[in-house]
């Protein structure tokens, strides 16, 4: 006796795959909406702390007291240019231009240094211990001394900015070619590859990912060191316009340039993460 099987045809509506409509909308409620109603949330909090009578307005300024320094620090008013004669975006060009000098040569030292030791066993025992020595060190540990050294001018926050850079970056490189995958080197040594081929073509672009986050790192601690590299001789400077108006308990700047700091750090760390995608597009596909 044969039993009839009925086919049931898909529901259209369940089997559907998502809109890209709705796709997009999901992203920009992601990337857009939540960021947006986190800062409204942070706002709000901050206003009620002020206005709270908790704290003396010194040492928590309502956010339109901020906003005013804000306003004040980006023109000119009442004949006063900005803050100590610059103009904000004038004290962001000086701090940025000190991080980029600092990090491009943090970060050029520590992939070099990062690639022979993760090669070459001898330099690894060597080097390892002092990058591991002034990773530990906190950069107004030395900053004095490179003030001793260098004078007050732009060697020294320059140079600060290269030391805090440099041993992320070394770090990371060791790992990431360390971690190399040992079936892929044998296998070009078993096609006759010498060793520089064996590093240029397999060596480094699996490292380069790892290498990536270490460089993303790099330029984030150099960023917090920046206003350790601004204490003396800072201005124009984010760092030293902070510091300056710490002496004066002037904290709507200080938040001003600490927003400063933070807002443009972001922007930075977005490029980076743009540029990762272009170079090591298989990051996450291997």
């Amino acid at each position: 006796m044969s039993t009839a099987v009925e086919i049931v045809p898909d529901d259209p509506v369940r089997s559907k795959p998502p809109r890209a409509s709705a796709r997009r909308g999901n992203t920009y409620l992601t990337t857009i909406g939540l960021p947006v109603v986190s800062l409204v949330v942070f706002v709000g909090l901050w206003q009620l702390a002020a206005s709270s009578g908790v704290w003396n307005e010194t040492f928590v300024p309502y956010p339109s007291t901020v906003w005013a320094a804000f306003v004040d620090f980006s023109t000119t008013h009442d004949g006063v240019r900005g803050y100590q004669g610059y103009l904000l975006w004038e004290h962001l060009y000086m701090t940025l231009r000190r991080v980029f000098a600092g990090v491009l040569i943090g970060i050029a030292l520590g992939v070099a240094l990062g690639l022979a030791m993760g090669t070459v066993t001898w330099v690894r025992a060597v080097l390892e211990p002092w990058l591991t020595f002034l990773r530990a060190l906190p950069p107004l540990a030395y900053f004095f001394l490179l003030v001793i050294w260098l004078g007050i001018d732009e060697a020294p926050k320059v140079t600060l900015l290269a030391l805090a850079a440099l041993p992320p970056a070394a770090v990371a490189t060791t790992a990431a070619v360390l971690a190399a995958p040992v079936g892929l080197v044998e296998a070009a040594r078993a096609l006759g590859a010498s060793r520089k081929d064996v590093i240029r073509d397999v060596v480094i672009p699996s490292a380069l990912p790892e290498t990536f986050t270490g460089i993303r790192l790099s330029v984030g601690i150099a960023y917090s060191s920046v206003v350790a590299a601004e204490l003396f001789n800072g201005l124009p400077g984010i760092g030293g316009a902070v510091k300056d108006a710490s002496n004066y308990n002037n904290t709507p700047v200080v938040l001003v340039g600490i927003f400063a700091i933070g807002i443009s750090g972001l922007v930075i760390d977005g490029l980076l993460r743009a540029l990762e995608r272009r170079v090591v597009p298989w990051r996450g596909k291997i």
